[in-house]
């Protein structure tokens, strides 16, 4: 997975597509449902400040590891896939739910607050799943979630999906900026938490590298004439304390700082 001090461009995968048109109910495609919610989505993320990029942008179809190559290439920040949900029988299952490589670090504590903010929206939150095998979750170098936006064969939830089209878009922004920063802060100050600091450099890659294989968006920086291994940038402090806690939790020893 590779480093980052702050998520400035984020790339969104519309899933499926072209001769795979995923999940289908009643002539409804899956692939159709998440090209109008990753446009939507996009909107929302420039508008807040972010630059925006897409696996694809009309009916197409690559592979999912030509999907993980091209976020890959893209130099993002933050892989978002979109789907849709579907079981044997219609309308027996409801709900969102968003799926991570493994539940820990930015990916966790993403999916659950993009989990959150739709289910204000009316949706049944399911959790958060850990779906190692996916390709997109697998193959992809940076912070990655593929978020399923209710069943595509339940009736109530193909309602709120058509009917607040735009709020769901601006949910799933929501759990993003409140996961990697609040644009309502100085756009000059960021919050990190610091993991270690060293006179060799040697000593705090390998420490970055270790909270990296453990799903943290860790970096180094030299400053002061010490090489300082962080975890994160963010602009709400909040942000910043729950990273803390969690890494606590891991056994690392940390603190605060910011810039």
């Amino acid at each position: 997975m590779r480093s980052f001090s702050v998520a400035e461009t984020i790339i969104i995968d519309p899933g499926h597509g072209g001769r795979d048109p995923g999940a289908v109910y009643q002539g409804r495609k899956e692939s159709d449902d998440v090209l109008r919610l990753a446009l939507a989505l996009g909107d929302r993320l420039k508008q807040a400040g972010y630059n925006v990029l897409y696996t694809r942008t009309t009916d197409v179809y690559n592979t999912p590891y030509e999907k993980a190559v091209i976020g890959n290439n893209s130099g993002a920040d933050l892989f978002v896939s979109l789907h849709r949900n579907s079981v044997d029988q219609p309308n027996t299952s409801t709900g969102v739910e968003t799926l991570v490589y493994k539940d820990t670090g930015l990916p966790g504590e993403l999916a659950r607050n993009i989990n959150a903010q739709l289910s204000e929206l009316g949706f049944a939150d399911r959790g958060v799943i850990e779906r190692p095998g996916l390709v997109v979750l697998r193959r992809t170098q940076m912070p990655a979630v593929l978020i399923e936006a209710g069943f595509i064969n339940n009736e109530e939830d193909n309602a709120l999906f058509d009917e607040q089209l735009e709020e769901i878009a601006g949910a799933i922004a929501q759990g993003i900026e409140e996961t990697i920063g609040d644009s309502e802060a100085p756009s000059d100050v960021y919050y990190r938490v610091q993991a270690g600091a060293f006179a060799s450099r040697s000593n705090a890659d390998r420490l970055r590298d270790r909270l990296i294989n453990d799903g943290f968006p860790a970096f180094t920086i030299l400053r002061d004439g010490l090489y300082k291994v962080q975890v994160g940038a963010y602009r709400n402090l909040e942000n910043a304390i729950r990273m803390e806690q969690v890494l606590r939790g891991k056994g690392y020893s940390t603190f605060i700082s910011s810039n």
